[in-house]
């Protein structure tokens, strides 16, 4: 069992629990009742279609990836 504990690495996990969602919702599906993972990540700074905000949160998420385990 990993423990998050840093804030980098709890952002980290974040940011990857809503790119996760982001690509359930260009399928079709939602993960929330709430706001959806795209409103969230637009209130982050993203900007662009569903696709382009998840080839830019996968890009984030693969950086903070590396940097973490550095």
């Amino acid at each position: 069992m990993t423990i998050l504990d840093t804030p980098e690495q709890i952002n980290a996990f974040r940011l990857a629990t809503l790119r996760t969602g982001l690509r359930t919702e260009i399928r079709g599906l939602r993960m929330t009742r709430g706001r959806t993972c795209y409103a969230i990540l637009k209130d982050m700074g993203y900007k662009g279609s569903r696709a382009k905000v998840l080839e830019q949160v996968t890009a984030d998420v693969e950086a903070l990836k590396e940097a973490i385990t550095a």
